[in-house]
């Protein structure tokens, strides 16, 4: 038998008409003479009735031997249910198919979990029978949706002269930004290639070459610690065009997100988009990609504090650093092991501890630091933090860098402890002005915030040697909802400016010419200017689909650890591949 249709599209419009379909047993009820099922595919399923009268005796005890996941075919006649029995719940809910002939496929052990939507089932289990766990109903919308990203990224940028052109998945290795995965070559002695972070040196020789407008949906890949919104393989949009400035990038980008959310979610997002700089973002929301559904804004209360007896407050502003706090409106009930739970909190963000003032519905305020404050001070205070009766004035004090974000992570928790976060509304936000560099204190030197690659504002083209750390950057990203979903910038397209940005970043002229000659000697046969942004596609499809964990996005992820659990990957392999690749394996002792 051919499958003439799939299980979700039976429908009233096939009544009295001969239909095969194929697909998994979902369930099955035995009640005698009458042997009812679900049978599922990708589709959707479709009930389907076992009747000795129809299908025989021979086809009727096949029938009674069907468990769950068994494959099958089945023929038979579309009919239409008694309006009693219609289950409004499945697309296929008005009809059934009477069985008249079966084929087993193939048979089934009992699964390791049942096969449903939203079970509760551990993660590890569903990683290690993956394959399983993809029959879901609910995980398979989650790739439907994915497919429709595919086909809306790569339909609008066809439609706007982009290219899509292929880059290497074998390059060079380089010291700046997160860990390489190396790859040994067998025949270049001693010598290694890189997995791709990302493609974006090829893509500005792309632009080099004349291709003018490029993307691309690649792979790429960091070692680097993990986390839910984080894989060790991630899915990228790479985007990359000439002759454009931050303002042509963004406007083009905001086009193609309108269009990609509107095809493939039905949300209508409204352009512009909002712009915010670095600066004004840290400042409001301790957070250089702020979730601005919700206020709970960031104050600084360092002019009011500084010359107070309360030593916590006065010391930090004394030592650069500041006093900042956010107001949980409706929080001043918290008690007192909660309160505690939030300094617990700060703690992992690098914070000594939370300051609070407890305002009761009924007016009365607790603090354990009013003794530190005269009655006019407090009342500055609250008055600054818009303290109202049943609001909760959470405070850190220390160096920026701890105070932005403890205090930004710390308004993200307390939104979610209070379930105020709607999932379903998407609140996108460019960050622009980012600052060219940031401080390693580990390494003692420059490095770049981005990449090194980002082209400094042209107004601050001399502190490029000057005064490197107040440089800012023709970089911007696009968040949404708390989360980077794209991060890009204009690129430095001249060989001298290049030059400064590597020496800035602590680079002889002998290591960047070893690292990055080729890319500065292309910068001397013309190079017009160019820029591009790229985005996580899984972090996208995740936030689309209101996932909380970027592993329900990708079909077969890693754990945190890095690892497969269905194929126990990473493996050791046989000591015939390392010495033909001049490996020796160094045990611990």
């Amino acid at each position: 038998m051919n499958r003439t249709h799939k299980c979700g599209h039976i429908n009233e419009s096939l009544v009295n008409n001969e239909v095969t379909i194929s697909g998994w047993l979902d369930s099955r009820r035995n009640l005698g003479g009458l042997i009812f099922t679900y049978i599922r595919d990708i589709s959707g399923n479709v009930q389907v009735v076992f009747d000795e009268d129809v299908i025989g005796t021979e086809g009727f005890e096949l029938a009674g031997k069907l468990r769950n996941e068994f494959v099958v075919q089945i023929k038979g006649d579309v009919v239409m249910r008694e309006e009693k029995d219609f289950n409004l719940d499945v697309a296929t809910g008005k009809v059934e198919i009477h069985a008249k002939e079966l084929i087993i496929l193939s048979e089934a052990e009992t699964p390791p979990f049942h096969i449903e939507e939203g079970t509760k089932v551990n993660e590890e289990l569903r990683l290690k029978y993956r394959y399983m766990d993809l029959r879901r109903p609910d995980v398979q919308r989650n790739f439907i949706l994915r497919h429709k990203v595919y086909q809306s990224v790569r339909n609008f940028f066809s439609n706007n002269e982009f290219l899509e052109v292929e880059t290497p998945m074998l390059t060079k290795s380089t010291p700046e930004g997160a860990r390489d995965y190396l790859v040994p070559s067998r025949v270049h002695d001693e010598k290694f290639y890189a997995l791709p972070q990302s493609p974006q040196i090829f893509k500005q020789l792309l632009m080099v070459s004349g291709f003018d407008r490029y993307f691309q949906i690649t792979k790429c890949f960091r070692d680097e610690d993990l986390r839910a919104d984080r894989q060790p393989e991630f899915t990228q949009i790479d985007t990359e065009m000439s002759f454009v400035d931050v303002d042509d990038v963004l406007e083009i980008h905001e086009r193609h997100i309108k269009q990609l959310f509107k095809d493939t979610v039905g949300v209508d997002v409204q352009l512009p988009i909002q712009r915010m700089t670095f600066k004004e973002a840290m400042e409001r929301y301790g957070s250089d990609k702020p979730d601005i559904r919700f206020g709970m804004e960031l104050q600084n209360i360092s002019e009011l504090v500084k010359d107070s007896e309360f030593g916590v407050f006065s010391g930090a502003i004394a030592n650069g650093g500041s006093v900042r706090g956010i107001n949980a409106k409706g929080c001043g009930n918290y008690g007192r092991k909660q309160i505690d739970k939030l300094v617990d909190f700060v703690k992992d963000y690098r914070a000594k501890g939370l300051a609070w003032i407890a305002i009761t519905e009924e007016g009365e305020v607790k603090s354990q630091i009013s003794k530190f404050f005269s009655e006019e001070e407090l009342k500055a205070i609250i008055e600054r933090m818009d303290g109202q009766n049943g609001d909760l004035l959470l405070f850190c004090a220390d160096k920026d860098s701890v105070v932005f974000d403890s205090l930004g992570a710390l308004r993200l928790h307390i939104a979610k402890q209070l379930e105020i976060l709607d999932p379903k509304e998407f609140k996108f936000l460019w960050v622009t002005e980012f600052p060219l560099f940031e401080y390693d204190e580990d390494n003692d030197r420059y490095a770049a915030m981005h990449h090194p690659f980002t082209m400094v504002m042209d107004e601050d083209l001399e502190l490029l040697e000057k005064d490197p750390l107040k440089a800012r950057a023709k970089a911007y990203d696009v968040t949404l909802n708390g989360y980077e979903i794209g991060g890009g910038s204009i690129r430095i397209h001249k060989r001298d400016i290049q030059e400064k940005m590597f020496a800035a970043l602590g680079f002889s002229k002998e290591e960047a010419e070893a690292q990055f000659g080729f890319l500065m000697n292309a910068f001397k046969y013309g190079t017009p200017p160019h820029g591009g942004l790229a985005y996580g596609l899984d972090r996208i499809v995740m936030l689309m689909l209101g996932e909380n964990n970027i592993r329900n996005v990708i079909a077969f992820p890693k754990t945190k650890e890095a690892s497969c659990l269905m194929t126990d990957a990473p493996s050791v392999v046989d000591t015939k591949q390392l010495d033909e690749l001049g490996i020796t394996i160094k045990k611990e002792d």
